[in-house]
């Protein structure tokens, strides 16, 4: 039985989500499991394993993400630990693995942390869930990227099998 720490950064929920589902996960699996938000994580320390999960808005991780990476990076590289991302751009086959999805090409880039294990999911796609600008920017980013723009569209892309996976290889770490 290990300790794992999920930290996550989350806008509109969708990542907060995907961690419960894998607490569940580990949790069946007899890991003692804690969620964390990245605003107020808990001393990494205390963890066997350390999973940090960030959603994508606007094309970028939350800044947070890469000040907690630099403000850990020794426990981060000492632990074992990964990183998953959340994103409507994964909803495509072509761009739904951290080796073809851009954002996790990014995060990797900028990232002084490069964990072994990676992955990528698909987000939400809630425009009632937004604000009047984020309903506007995200409408004309699917409008370009061939997706849906209905604004009443609500469409979880969410591959739960995949998230399974992923927790299966966390506990496996």
């Amino acid at each position: 039985m290990s300790k794992i720490l999920i930290i996550y950064s989350s806008v509109h929920g969708q990542t907060r989500k995907l961690c419960d589902f894998m607490q569940r996960e580990l949790e069946a699996l007899e890991h003692s499991v804690t969620c964390a938000s990245i605003d107020n994580p808990p001393a990494l320390e205390g963890f066997d394993k350390i999973v940090l999960g960030a959603s994508i808005r606007h094309g970028k991780h939350n800044p947070r993400v890469y000040d907690f990476i630099r403000e850990n990076i020794k426990v981060l590289q000492e632990k074992a630990s990964t990183f998953f991302s959340v994103s409507l751009v994964a909803r495509k086959p072509a761009k739904n693995t951290p080796e073809t999805n851009p954002y996790m090409q990014a995060f990797l880039a900028k990232s002084p942390w490069q964990p072994k294990l990676l992955a990528v999911f698909g987000g939400n796609l809630d425009y009632q869930g937004y604000n009047a600008l984020d309903r506007n920017i995200i409408r004309f980013i699917m409008w370009i990227t061939k997706g849906p723009t209905a604004p009443d569209t609500k469409v979880e892309y969410t591959d739960w099998d995949k998230v399974k996976h992923y927790a299966r290889q966390v506990a496996a770490l």
